[in-house]
């Protein structure tokens, strides 16, 4: 449901505080969610428009620190510990909760996961091999001093 009396009007003063929330972790649709801010849609817009190249660079840039921050997050999250405690008697048993270990693991994966999709070259999976624009194909070459007879009788021999 879109918003009644959200702002539509770009201000810089809007443009900043959606970028600095972004790269302190928030997502886009959360901050829109605020009543003085604008709706998603209209946000996209802006990004789209090509009248504010200014907010769209501080955005691209405020993307990136997100994926910063999530990976800060992951180090937090894995220095979590939650003790369950357990009385029988007079006996108390101090448990690491096995709920919060899984619970921990998927909020690491989530972190990971969406920092590999905001920076892909810095978080993702060094999956390529070569060909991008800022990585050239990788090329092999070997160096052989064989005559052609010694050439033959190594391929079949």
């Amino acid at each position: 449901m879109a918003k009644v009396g959200a702002p539509s009007i770009y201000s810089d003063a809007i443009a900043m505080e959606i970028c600095t929330r972004i790269a302190d972790g928030e997502s886009l649709r959360s901050i829109c969610k605020d009543e003085h801010m604008p709706g998603r849609i209209t946000v996209l817009y802006w990004l789209a428009d090509g009248r504010h190249a200014e907010f769209l660079s501080q955005y691209v840039r405020a993307r990136e620190a997100q994926a910063d921050t999530l990976a800060e997050e992951i180090l937090d999250i894995a220095d979590e510990v939650q003790v369950d405690v357990r009385y029988n008697g007079e006996d108390v048993t101090l448990d690491i909760s096995s709920n919060a270990v899984a619970r921990n693991r998927l909020r690491v994966d989530a972190r990971k996961w969406y920092a590999a999709k905001l920076a892909p070259k810095k978080y993702g999976e060094k999956l390529a091999v070569g060909g991008d624009d800022d990585m050239p194909p990788v090329r092999h070459s070997v160096d052989v001093n064989l005559t052609p007879a010694e050439a033959y009788r190594k391929l079949i021999g």
